[in-house]
């Protein structure tokens, strides 16, 4: 079997070329030598000796957490709490969310969207209506 070469346009570096770039960084060259010397542009350039100082690594790292996402039950919740009282605020929803013994710490940006989101209602003619009115 041949191995395939990545494409032109290729965002990924290969391994061997940013380790040429921390190698020649540690020898004290500067960026625009790097740069012109490895045909790289010199933003790439700066963009891997930065990950290399902050993360010891040119790796791609994976992120931290998990993505939440709503269960039925907790959407349900939140509808049933906003329909309660239409103006209590995000505050009010994060401590109501919190405060039933669950272990439940959204952030408010994300309530205000899962909020936006549970009382939209989308028609057939693809117009919006909020649920109630």
């Amino acid at each position: 079997m041949s191995e395939q070469k990545p494409s032109p346009r290729s965002k990924e570096l290969s391994v061997e070329l940013r380790d040429r770039i921390v190698s020649r960084r540690r020898s004290g060259e500067g960026y625009q030598k790097m740069s012109a010397a490895l045909k790289v542009p010199k933003n790439t350039v700066a963009s891997i000796i930065l990950k290399w100082k902050k993360f010891g690594t040119t790796k791609t790292l994976p992120r931290a957490g998990h993505l939440a996402k709503w269960s039925n039950m907790g959407r349900r919740a939140l509808v049933r709490e906003v329909t309660k009282n239409l103006m209590v605020t995000l505050t009010e929803l994060q401590e109501f969310l919190c405060g039933d013994g669950k272990t439940f710490q959204k952030d408010k940006p994300y309530l205000q969207h899962s909020t936006n989101q549970a009382f939209m209602v989308e028609w057939p003619d693809g117009s919006h209506s909020v649920k109630g009115t």
